[in-house]
């Protein structure tokens, strides 16, 4: 997710499930060959397993910049044909591709060439035009003609090396729709997605949109390889420990104080390298959701890394105002 999952944020999740894969946001492969590659591909080491994204549209770049990704360490390549910002379709990468499948396929080989991690790509089911005359009537819509669509770019995909297809559930709209309506307004569609697996039995696919609960990945878990997980897990990181519980037996759950000086101590050494607080702790936000103690919370690390000389202390003391006895026993969200 553009702009939300950088470096402190997968750190910060990482704390929730020791083995979950974490994704970068997108970044472009023309930023990687052409800027401060060292700056962009920075990761710690607990962040494995980790897949770098990768937004762009010509073979040899994507090549590149793979290359650069999988000796920095990454453990998977994706590439993002599922985005649908107007800035990422003006940069001719992200859900616009899905019109261009043998474009696609020429990335995927050329990027499966140059690597040996896996190369994967995100995608939609299908997109369809803002300009489109009845948008409405053709979201609605998901008939034979697109299931083929669909079918012949996985298809393509496949061949070209890649080795998981993660499907987000709805039609991308290109152009008179924001990112979050793009993410809210064309319908779920998980069976379809259901019906790509039944045609691809050889080919990993991980269903993503719309899941929020663990009862529903895991229920998606019964047709698909994988669920992708995107702002409810940012929003409510402890999803990522539920799921954890009810899928690795013996899984035990850090505590919220032993989560927090864990990211007090991560924070001391970025602090050390430049960063600033608040480029931490704003992920850091979702971390009571919907529990006791949430308001006071978020308040205290949003407030306080805006003062002056904020420092890690700060992550301490939001662990000391936090515990049970000091908050009220009520709901606060």
């Amino acid at each position: 997710m553009m702009d939300w999952t950088d470096r402190h944020c997968r750190y910060f999740l990482r704390g929730f499930s020791p083995q979950t894969l974490l994704y970068t946001e997108m970044i472009t492969a023309a930023a990687i060959t052409r800027g401060d590659a060292a700056r962009l591909l920075a990761f710690d080491p607990e962040e494995h397993p980790l897949a770098l994204q990768l937004g762009g549209s010509e073979p040899r770049e994507l090549a590149a910049a793979a290359r650069l990704g999988e000796a920095a360490g990454y453990d998977e390549i994706n590439l993002n044909c599922g985005c649908p910002s107007e800035r990422v379709a003006s940069g001719a990468f992200g859900a616009c591709l899905m019109r261009e499948p043998l474009r696609v396929a020429e990335c995927v080989a050329a990027m499966s060439a140059a690597v040996r991690v896996p190369v994967t790509v995100k995608m939609r089911i299908g997109v369809v035009s803002g300009a489109h005359r009845d948008v409405a009537g053709a979201l609605e819509r998901f008939d034979e003609a697109d299931f083929q669509a669909l079918h012949e770019f996985v298809a393509l995909c496949r061949e070209a090396g890649c080795r998981v297809a993660i499907v987000h559930a709805r039609k991308a709209v290109l152009g008179g729709l924001s990112p979050k309506a793009n993410r809210e307004v064309p319908p779920l569609r998980y069976e379809v997605v259901r019906r790509l697996k039944g045609a691809f039995a050889d080919l990993p696919v991980v269903v993503n949109g719309g899941i929020r609960t663990a009862d529903a990945a895991l229920e998606a878990l019964t047709w698909c390889d994988g669920v992708m997980l995107g702002r409810e897990a940012y929003h409510r990181p402890v999803l990522l420990e539920e799921l954890d519980r009810a899928l690795r037996a013996g899984s035990t759950p850090a505590s919220r104080e032993a989560l927090l000086e864990r990211m007090a101590r991560y924070a001391e050494r970025r602090l050390a390298e430049g960063h600033s607080l608040g480029s931490i702790t704003r992920h850091m936000l979702g971390l009571y959701a919907g529990e006791p103690g949430a308001r006071e919370y978020r308040r205290l690390m949003s407030e306080g890394a805006r003062a002056g000389g904020a420092d890690a202390g700060l992550i301490r003391r939001a662990a000391a105002a936090t515990r049970p006895a000091a908050v009220p026993g009520v709901l606060d969200v």
